[in-house]
């Protein structure tokens, strides 16, 4: 399995979504809670955050290349979690 790596800020709308969207994942796939998912909130960390190139949030990385960065999508994050799985 591949690593995920999620920047977010607390209080975003599409962060807030994204989360939605990953625990419907998790209720419809119960194998994907065994996913490597790291949640960083980029103003509480903003030493690591500060690490990685990106602009909007939430942000995606798999196993370190951006995946996705901005809005998101169920199905987006429905791609990341099968890539990150099957890897």
């Amino acid at each position: 399995m591949k690593k995920i790596l999620m920047f977010v800020m607390e209080g975003c709308p599409h962060c807030r979504d994204a989360k939605q969207y990953m625990e419907e994942l998790f209720q419809s796939n119960p194998e994907y809670r065994e996913l490597d998912i790291e949640i960083i909130d980029e103003v509480k960390n903003p030493e690591i955050a500060n690490t990685y190139d990106y602009y909007f949030v939430p942000t995606y990385y798999l196993d370190g290349e951006k995946f996705h960065e901005g809005v998101p999508s169920r199905e987006m994050v429905a791609d990341l979690f099968k890539k990150a799985y099957e890897s």
